[in-house]
Parts: C-alpha cells; structure tokens; sequence
C-alpha cells in the first residue's frame, strides 16, 4: 500500500494533532510531534497492510514522540496548558468542563480516554498502539471514569 503524505495529512492530521496534545498538552509540541511521526511515514519503507494499520502506527508513532518531548528538560520547565483552553470555543459550557476534566486526568489514563472516546478504538487496538495488554487498557478506562465521575459529580446542577 503506497501512501500519500497530503492525503494522510489531511485525513489524519487533527487527530494525530489531538491525541498528540492530549499527551504533551502543548500546542507547539504537539505539532512538532505530528510532524516529526508524518516525516518518519514519509522516510519509512514500511509496507502496510491495510489503511487501519497505517493509521495504527502513525499513532503510535506519534504517541511515543510526544512521550518523549513530555519528559524533555525543556518541557518539564514550562508553564501549563491554560493559555490554550483560554484560546479555544466550546459550543456548550459543559464540553470545556468536560475537556478540563479529562486533561486533569493522568497521562496514562488521558491517552486510552482520547483513542476510545475521540478516536473511536476498541481496547485491542489501543492495546496494540501503546504496546499494552488489552487488561490493562480495559483497567485504566474503568479507572478514568470512576476519577472523571467523582471530578464531574454535581457537576450538572451548577
């Protein structure tokens, strides 16, 4: 399977961006993380199988990067993600709450929350994309919602 860079870049780009940030929490890191996993596609002489499992790798790939620029010097000594929320619109006062709550939640609960609910993955692939048992995926989205409904609780009567 021969792949277009523009043509995944345009199917994928914001998603590869929204999990990137889910990780990082920064904007300019997680551009540079969608970039740097497009240009490992582009230097790869991968052959896929199919387009789930390009998709499947760039996230992974991607993933990993935006790890890695999280635990950087650089990033350990920045300010937070506030700046960003101030930046963005939300239809409902709700989905701002909502998206505090899940950036609140920690990094290893984040990720899996964004790939099932925003990404639409089931627990094996997740598995597979973070190289994780399919146990453990299934645990930390039990645990991330149990932490996101007491977050969240009594949170509809104000």
């Amino acid at each position: 399977m021969k792949t277009d860079i523009k043509e995944i870049t345009g199917k994928y780009g914001d998603r590869l961006y929204a999990a990137a940030f889910n990780v990082c929490r920064q904007c300019e890191d997680a551009e540079d993380a969608v970039q740097e996993g497009l240009l490992r596609l582009y230097k790869s002489d991968m052959e896929f199988e199919s387009e789930e499992h390009l998709k499947a790798w760039l996230f992974r790939v991607t993933v990993n990067v935006a790890k890695s620029m999280r635990r950087s010097f650089w990033n350990r000594n920045r300010t937070s993600y506030e700046d960003y929320m101030d930046s963005l619109s939300f239809e409902e006062p709700s989905d701002r709450t909502l998206m505090d709550a899940v950036l609140r939640l920690p990094e290893k609960y984040r990720i899996v929350v964004h790939l099932h609910y925003y990404e639409g993955y089931k627990t094996r692939e997740i598995a597979d994309i973070l190289e994780l048992s399919e146990n453990t995926v299934k645990t930390r989205l039990l645990n991330s919602r149990k932490i996101l409904k007491a977050d969240l609780e009594g949170w509809e009567n104000e």
